[in-house]
């Protein structure tokens, strides 16, 4: 089999970014088309000076990229500009979107949480969830993955074996999580700047945070009935990483046992010693997940601590880690990366 022809649609975006330069060393996918709307035309290293010496197709805008030489499309737009575009590929083309157009299963859900009808409904329903340690069978049949959002890998990555295994209250669970500021995107906005950001530390789509719907659905699913989960997310000054505190209702030491035992065998997710917590700078810039857990002063309750990168495990890695399961090659191609310390 030949390099993958591969197109990464929002090219000009962080994960579109960190999409090329993961993919950019693995021979296995070959960018043959990159594009961008605003910045169409330019060189990629003209947008990204980091990605200077990497021999690149120019920026293009999507109605100019020639569909039929093209097998794989990462797709890294904003959200609800995707459906439109996906939905009118060529259906012998593979897909896996970053944004959470297709994440949610049902229609009715996606518009309660996104204010409005979803304009490719047919296709939605064909979305697999891109969880890879959990869908992996799923995704290796898929055509088109909804690659799970940095928010919600996080979390529901640990929370998911708990509930499933009945090792936690399913009504009992806090999700308190902070991300940097890479997560809001590369435009312009009057809350991310420097000044807004810089020595602070704030909270925002408190009790009404779109992701929390990916927390249900996905808890729920295996919970075998609703479960709603407090979710907060925060926004820390820093470039990359989320760092979620999860609170349960649970003993500690049955909780780490579960947890040490689902993961063990998984390439990117780590649960560390009971009792040893990890920190963002120890994924930095890697495809890797790290779990800890230490039993609360009060009995039968248990916090969970969970890492990553948002730009990589939480956004590009995740979507190549789905790309590779759906191609067939090992799920560790290009993104053995070790964290970048300091």
């Amino acid at each position: 089999m030949g390099a993958i022809r591969t197109a990464i649609l929002g090219a000009s975006g962080y994960t579109g970014a960190e999409l090329v330069r993961l993919l950019s060393v693995v021979p296995q996918y070959r960018l043959v088309a990159l594009s961008a709307d605003r910045k169409a035309g330019q060189g990629m290293g003209d947008v990204f000076p980091h990605l200077c010496a990497l021999d690149l197709p120019i920026l293009s805008r999507i109605e100019e990229i020639d569909f039929d030489a093209v097998d794989h499309v990462f797709c890294a737009l904003p959200h609800a500009t995707t459906q439109g575009v996906i939905r009118d590929l060529p259906d012998r083309v593979k897909i896996v979107d970053l944004s959470a157009d297709f994440r949610l299963r049902d229609p009715v859900a996606y518009e309660q949480w996104y204010g409005g009808a979803h304009s490719a409904v047919a296709l939605q329903k064909t979305a697999i969830y891109g969880l890879p340690e959990f869908y992996r069978d799923a995704i290796a049949r898929a055509r088109l993955v909804a690659s799970t959002g940095c928010y919600v890998a996080t979390g529901v990555t640990p929370l998911i074996p708990l509930v499933e295994q009945g090792l936690i209250d399913p009504d009992e669970i806090v999700v308190d999580a902070k991300s940097g500021v890479s997560g809001a995107g590369r435009a312009a906005k009057e809350g991310t700047l420097f000044a807004e950001v810089s020595e602070g530390f704030h909270a925002y789509g408190v009790g009404s945070h779109r992701h929390t719907a990916e927390y249900d659905q996905e808890l729920s699913k295996v919970a075998g009935r609703p479960v709603e989960v407090t979710f907060t997310p925060h926004l820390v000054p820093q470039n990359r990483g989320i760092l979620a505190t999860i609170y349960v209702k649970g003993e500690a030491a049955a909780i780490h046992a579960a947890l040490a035992a689902r993961f063990g065998p998984e390439p990117f997710v780590d649960v560390l010693p009971l009792g040893i917590l990890p920190q963002t700078r120890h994924v930095r810039g890697s495809n890797f997940q790290r779990i800890g857990v230490i039993a609360d002063r009060r009995a039968g309750r248990t916090i969970l601590v969970s890492v990553l990168d948002n730009l990589v495990k939480g956004a590009s890695g995740q979507a190549i880690q789905n790309a590779n399961i759906m191609h067939g090659l090992p799920e560790t191609t290009g993104l053995m990366q070790q964290p970048l310390f300091p």
